[in-house]
């Protein structure tokens, strides 16, 4: 985010452990969810309804919200794939 000097609004701590309810909220106020996980990275359009095949992408093994987890505009992006961090926020 650094390089292309991206600032974050909030940042949360990683020793603040958020989880499905969290996870619930975030994905009821998301109009797009891109969810990568090792390779691959996987699309979905909520449009305000919590499907809870949705949150368990969203979180992890140990029921934590899964990171590095970003909001832009209506997008919420989980874990981390290059591309599609740069097509949502560049």
């Amino acid at each position: 985010m650094d390089a292309h000097s991206l600032a974050p609004k909030e940042k949360v701590s990683a020793a603040r452990k958020l989880g499905r309810d969290q996870a619930r909220e975030i994905l009821a106020a998301s109009k797009r969810l891109v969810v990568a996980k090792g390779r691959k990275v996987e699309g979905f359009r909520p449009g305000g309804e919590v499907d809870e095949g949705l949150v368990d992408r969203m979180v992890g093994s140990t029921g934590n919200l899964r990171a590095p987890l970003v909001r832009s505009g209506g997008t919420t992006l989980v874990g981390f794939d290059e591309e599609a961090w740069a097509e949502v926020l560049l």
